[in-house]
Order: C-alpha cells, then structure tokens, then sequence
C-alpha cells in the first residue's frame, strides 16, 4: 500500500529537491524550474506563497523528478 500524498507547499517541494541534488535553473513568474541531477531533464514547480499543491500537480512534480511519494517523505 502506498502512503498518501503529503501535503506541502511548492516552497517546501523545491527545497526537498535541493536536497536531493537538483539544481534551480531559473524562476519565471511564480514557477520554479529545476534540473536533474542525472540526466538534465526539467522538473517545473509552481511556487504561490506557502499554498499547498494539489495532488495533480504534486504528482507531475514527482514524475518529472522520477521520485516516489516516500523518496519525497524522506527529503522533507
């Protein structure tokens, strides 16, 4: 069984994947655009002040990130 999505802000997202060796590239408008460490891709994370994501999006952060939601629990 997998856990259930945490709630977090986008905020809290982007210094998670600082964490995991992600680095920020530029930001444009309230979006935070990251790259992967390994193989250069672009992880987009929309940044609105400390307002939680909505699971969608959180996901689409996740699958760009080749993360799991408990890889995520751990860099929190």
């Amino acid at each position: 069984m997998t856990p259930r999505q945490p709630r977090v802000s986008g905020k809290d997202v982007v210094a998670a994947l600082r964490r995991a060796g992600f680095k920020e590239l530029y930001i444009e408008g309230s979006h935070h655009y990251l790259e992967r460490p390994d193989n250069k891709a672009l992880v987009t994370v929309p940044v609105h002040s400390n307002k939680i994501l909505k699971p969608k999006t959180l996901k689409s952060v996740l699958n760009q990130a080749g993360l799991t939601i408990e890889q995520l629990m751990e860099l929190l």
